[in-house]
């Protein structure tokens, strides 16, 4: 065998010799390396910080934790080094380049402990040459609920931890994270097959809340979004049974895409439709605030922290629903082709209750530091003042200047309202609010003491008479007075030079202290002025158009300060749901927001 081998080997460095030969012909297929100068060094490095990125935050359990730095380093020469360095200590430095223009690395870096952190990456190139780019972040504290009854919160950053729990859930198939988010700066990404479980054992409680954050996405057209119901054994490859627990989802309504709960009483099945009102745009880039409260006795849908759908139910059973499925109807709800979306989710939030209205907007207000994201409900809506436990503007997401001690009612027209108080009202700047036409809309529960007070005014200052204030040239006054026992409702408005009186006697007079709620509006235009109890005319009369002249202040449940001349001061009734338009609304108009918030 030896000498076989041995015999050949003349052969193979025959055959060598010859293909070296070929290739270094002329025109062989090899190109002649040519030396390159690299030319003059004329630029400072360049770095970019891909993660963490300015203000990240990062939730985790851990009281020391890791991360795992991003970044790019490049030069137009050569890179001699990158340095990194956590809060001014050097943690890292790299010397060794494949692509000695650029690099790209990640570095981990286990260290990290709660509070703000300074990241400084620094590259150096030969000439001596450096530049440094820093980024501060900030390990949050382990998570401790925020709210009374919360038992799931997963932030999603880029982690499916819950953080209430310290629990993981089992992930199917390769959902992945955007590098977007609402409060913080990831989200879960879906993908097709892919979702999250949990055990549902937990989550079977006398009732259950859920709010998260969607930015919708149309592809594909339904898809479930949150279920835990009980298996179909029946129709174990397009599961559908519906008797026990819930299954909220979407699906495509004419282009935009519309979000149902389903809910499951043991017996049967109750369904949360709200219609059109529970239609969202997809595919905006926006991000949409969900949320659904299920009782023994009743079941809501929320989009954007409004109600779009309520419904009486005859119990939540749970029978064998011990799987609660995250960004997909699989496994218990496929029947109908509801599996993955293919959304963004962020900051989900399990409840063991149902929240009321006020909450979970206070939840939207939390997660997204802007208000929970009123849009006007009606052409021309320039104001929604609805006292959930605040006084704020939705539409400006502006709060009043409180005067006084005037507080909150439970039992509102919609849930809480504005409870008077002597001496207590609210002011807003009237910026935005003075156009050609205006329109009020509001209830109120009447209190008859005080016997007369001033309602909404927004009128100029009195400079001859600052102590008891009645210049009535501009602005407005609504207001009431004492009737034989009723109250009796104004309006006096004035036109640059003079005022105007829309009183209609009788016709709008109310009896107080009823515990009734009843419904005001009046408004204003070029040509007249109508004032409406309860969606009726009480007084319509000609106007020669509104003077805003000095009119700086919007008053609320008082005259005060511009208009206490008569003694129109503090209300001591209740208000809810003050709405200011910048036209005047018509009848029917009036009557639709009547029978909205009824």
């Amino acid at each position: 065998m030896l000498n076989k081998i041995k015999s050949k080997l003349p052969i193979l460095a025959g055959l060598s010799a010859m293909l070296m030969m070929w290739a270094c012909t002329k025109d062989s297929f090899i190109d002649p390396i040519t030396a390159v100068e690299a030319g003059p060094d004329s630029g400072a490095p360049v770095v970019q910080i891909k993660y963490p990125v300015e203000g990240t935050k990062i939730k985790v359990l851990e009281a020391v934790t890791s991360i795992d730095i991003k970044f790019e380093a490049s030069d137009d020469i050569e890179l001699s080094k990158v340095v990194l360095t956590m809060d001014g200590q050097e943690i890292a430095t790299i010397s060794n380049f494949t692509d000695y223009r650029k690099y790209i690395g990640t570095v981990t870096y286990d260290q990290v402990t709660t509070g703000t952190h300074e990241l400084g990456v620094t590259a150096h190139d030969l000439s001596g040459k450096t530049t440094t780019s820093t980024v501060s972040f900030e390990k949050e504290a382990p998570y401790v609920p925020l709210y009374a009854g919360e038992i799931l919160y997963m932030p999603f950053e880029n982690d499916n931890i819950d953080l209430v729990s310290i629990t993981r859930p089992t992930v199917v198939g390769n959902p992945g994270f955007a590098e977007e988010g609402v409060a913080g700066n990831a989200s879960y990404k879906g993908a097709a097959d892919a979702y999250l479980t949990f055990d549902g054992s937990r989550f079977q409680n006398s009732g259950i809340t859920a709010a998260f954050w969607i930015k919708v996405n149309s592809s594909p057209d339904r898809a479930g979004i949150m279920v835990m119901g009980p298996p179909d054994a029946a129709n174990p490859d397009a599961q559908n049974n519906r008797k026990s627990g819930f299954r909220f989802f979407r699906e495509n309504a004419g282009g935009k895409q519309r979000f149902k709960l389903n809910v499951g009483n043991g017996t049967g099945d109750h369904w949360i439709d709200g219609g059109a009102a529970a239609d969202v745009v997809p595919n905006t880039g926006e991000w949409t605030h969900f949320a659904f409260t299920i009782s023994d006795n009743q079941a809501i849908v929320y989009i954007n922290g409004e109600s779009v759908k309520e419904v009486n139910i005859t119990a939540l059973d749970w029978t064998d629903c011990n799987i609660l499925s995250i960004m997909s109807g699989a496994p218990r709800f496929t029947g109908w082709n509801h599996t993955s979306d293919q959304s963004l989710m962020d900051e989900l939030r399990i409840f063991d209750r149902a929240l009321s209205l006020a909450e979970i907007r206070q939840v939207i207000t939390d997660d997204s530091g802007k208000g929970f994201g009123y849009t006007p409900k009606y052409e021309n809506e320039i104001f929604y003042l609805p006292f959930e436990d605040e006084y704020k503007d939705l539409v400006s997401n502006t709060a009043a200047t409180v005067v006084g001690s005037p507080g909150f009612a439970a039992a509102g027209k919609v849930d809480v309202a504005y409870a008077g108080a002597t001496d207590g009202y609210l002011t807003f700047s009237t910026e935005g609010l003075t156009g050609e036409e205006f329109s009020a809309s509001f209830w109120m529960n009447i209190n008859a003491t005080p016997d007369r007070a001033g309602i909404l005014v927004m009128g100029p200052p009195d400079e001859a008479n600052p102590d008891a204030q009645n210049n009535r040239k501009s602005g407005f006054r609504f207001f009431r007075e004492n009737a034989g026992g009723k109250q009796r409702f104004k309006l006096n408005a004035g036109n640059g030079s003079a005022d105007s009186w829309f009183d209609g006697g009788s016709a709008a007079d109310v009896d107080p202290d009823t515990g009734e709620w009843t419904h005001f509006a009046f408004t204003i235009s070029g040509t007249e002025c109508v004032v409406y109890i309860n969606g009726e005319v009480a007084k319509q009369g000609a106007f020669a158009g509104i003077d805003w002249t000095g009119c700086d202040v919007l008053s609320i449940m008082s005259g005060a300060p511009r208009f206490t001349g008569w003694n129109h001061k503090s209300d001591l009734s209740l208000m809810d749901e003050l709405r200011i338009f910048s036209k005047a609304l018509t009848q029917d108009e009036v009557k639709q927001i009547i029978e909205d918030e009824q």
